[in-house]
């Protein structure tokens, strides 16, 4: 069940709904398999920005390989035409994110209930800085994008995709290879 959750808000009451046990129940099983880094609980970032922010956690299963054979997905084919392709992008360039730039406690994504979102903001001291992460060819800004430039206040925002060309989309703005993160955990941009 959490396969199909992947990159999704945690919900505990729905989730055991379906699977016919408490709420609470479905919690500890979520923390067990946290506890055993099979699954990873992104916290929201919210502080008081005058709107209503989700407050419940993201769920990704950290293993994109179990992610695929939970969703039944059998070759790069399948995956390709799969309506979770995106998801599973998300959640494989996120944990790579985090995992290169050292950032596991300073990890947040932010999200209104209004649907202003950000995939990744990483919070180092007084610096902010956001990630989006997307599987497209050539990423564009989005309207999203720049509320959360605004409200949060980021000193950069990079859009991580799958190509192999790094490019600026705006002052503040880049696209960014996966392959380029760790030249960009190296450089020290980030501290």
């Amino acid at each position: 069940m959490l396969a199909h959750y992947h990159g999704q808000i945690w919900n505990g009451a729905e989730l055991g709904r379906s699977m016919g046990v408490g709420e609470n129940a479905v919690r500890h099983y979520l923390d067990v398999l946290s506890g055993a880094f099979m699954v990873r609980q992104l916290p929201p970032w919210f502080e008081n920005l005058g709107k209503r922010l989700v407050k419940s956690p993201r769920i990704y299963l950290r293993d994109p390989g179990l992610l695929h054979l939970l969703l039944g997905v059998r070759n790069r084919r399948e995956l390709l035409s799969h309506p979770k392709l995106g998801a599973s992008w998300e959640g494989f360039a996120l944990d790579q994110t985090i995992r290169l730039l050292d950032a596991n406690r300073e990890a947040f994504f932010y999200r209104t209930h209004a649907g202003a979102e950000l995939d990744l903001l990483i919070v180092r001291g007084t610096k902010r800085y956001g990630f989006e992460f997307k599987f497209g060819d050539a990423p564009h800004t989005t309207k999203s994008m720049h509320t959360a430039l605004e409200d949060l206040k980021l000193d950069k925002l990079f859009v991580v995709y799958p190509g192999s060309r790094r490019y600026a989309l705006d002052s503040r703005i880049d696209v960014l290879p996966l392959e380029n993160l760790a030249e960009l955990a190296a450089s020290r941009i980030l501290s």
